[in-house]
């Protein structure tokens, strides 16, 4: 939902999917790197096995025309829609202590995983063996160019309106690897979509597909409302080249953040992001942020819609066109499914991992700051013997945020 650290929880989304929390003190371009080593021996060496995205090693000592293969493999991603594919050595470089700076300061939160597998995001080789190339690659996912300024409906960032972006992309990325295996032969792979610690903006801006915004997003001349997804493998592509950053002296998305998370360019403190606070955070959200929430129940885009390089997006893939009115529904419609209901209606869909619970802490919070109205409270009364804890106490904190407003337009 908010890339990432090198990716928002589940651009997962702080602001997106492929956000990313980890930080560089400035943009920069990559060095070029040394050419691929030559590596010992020929022949396959084992076969790994993970649900059919992981592929035997390839045989260094073939004669496949690589650079040509590099061109088929990105003529093959645009076949299946991928709006951009690059290579980049399997080496994130300077932002490893970036994201250790990061991690040290706690800008993480709850978020343990991004501290436990810290390492694995530094050496791609221990997350897949046998790496040396990371083919990034970017799925455009721009549903619409609406925007839910209305205080009584539910705010939804865009990518979580559609099909879940895990299974959509990782389905692609291993029908890219086939087409791979079917020119040369097994090759060792490993595809990704958000779905490990991989630093997805560090190589997508190595690849060449963006560069690092302010916001810790990847943004290209066509925005920012892409996915990101990776192919760990044993190939010696050629790198492409990093491309330079065109955010200037722009500070947009620095001055829209609604808490303030993005507290230095590059740097996004995950405490204080929405898209953490409604997706990651586990239990109450504190109380001095929930009227900044205003009537966002999942994730939030404000750094991405005031970005002056979207006005250059185009509508993505039709795969995230919205379901169930999720572009459009009132906060007391969505309050009102059950939790059977939440769970039927949001089957492959990414918000259903964040559960019925969240799910209504979050609408709670909206409703009481949105506007008052008979049909408000009772909605929200009808959930005060709620069995969560967490949701009882939301919606008494509404209840009460509500009762405080109505008295002060009184005096």
């Amino acid at each position: 939902m908010a890339q990432r650290p090198d990716q928002r929880p589940r651009q997962r989304g702080l602001a997106g999917p492929q956000v990313a929390f980890q930080i560089n003190d400035q943009p920069r371009l990559q060095q070029r790197r040394q050419p691929f080593p030559q590596l010992l021996g020929g022949g396959f060496v084992g076969q790994f096995e993970n649900g059919g995205n992981i592929g035997a090693m390839h045989d260094q000592d073939s004669t496949v025309d690589y650079a040509a293969l590099k061109e088929k493999i990105r003529a093959a991603g645009q076949q299946l829609g991928f709006a951009a594919i690059g290579v980049a050595r399997a080496d994130p470089g300077d932002a490893v202590a970036g994201l250790r700076a990061w991690l040290a300061e706690g800008c993480h939160g709850q978020m343990d995983y991004m501290a436990r597998h810290a390492e694995l995001r530094a050496h791609p080789e221990q997350l897949h063996p046998g790496t040396i190339t990371v083919i990034s690659a970017a799925l455009d996912y721009l549903p619409h160019g609406k925007v839910a300024d209305d205080p009584g409906q539910a705010a939804i960032s865009r990518y979580a309106q559609g099909r879940d972006y895990h299974k959509v992309i990782r389905s692609r990325l291993q029908k890219l690897a086939d087409t791979i295996a079917a020119d040369i032969g097994p090759f060792g792979y490993r595809v990704f979509s958000d779905s490990a610690p991989v630093m997805e903006v560090e190589f997508a801006s190595q690849a060449g597909l963006g560069w690092r915004g302010k916001h810790t997003l990847l943004l290209s001349k066509q925005g920012s409302w892409r996915f990101l997804g990776e192919i760990y493998t044993d190939l010696p592509l050629a790198p492409d080249e990093p491309i330079e950053s065109h955010c200037g002296t722009c500070t947009a998305c620095i001055d829209a953040c609604p808490t303030g998370a993005i507290v230095a360019p590059y740097k996004v403190d995950a405490r204080r992001c929405i898209s953490y606070l409604s997706i990651e955070l586990d239990g109450p959200i504190p109380e001095e942020l929930r009227p900044l929430l205003g009537n966002r129940i999942y994730g939030c885009d404000d750094c991405q819609l005031c970005c002056p390089w979207n006005r250059f997006a185009q509508i993505g893939d039709p795969e995230f066109t919205p379901r169930h009115k999720l572009d459009s529904a009132s906060l007391l419609e969505l309050f009102a499914w059950t939790e059977q209901q939440f769970n039927d209606r949001l089957a492959g869909n990414p918000i259903r991992r964040i559960g019925h619970e969240r799910w209504l802490r979050n609408i709670a919070v909206a409703l009481g700051n949105g506007p008052a109205g008979k049909a408000v409270e009772e909605a929200l009364r009808q959930r005060l013997d709620h069995p969560s804890a967490v949701v009882r106490e939301h919606v008494a904190w509404a209840l009460a945020r509500l009762s405080s407003r109505a008295a002060q337009t009184q005096i």
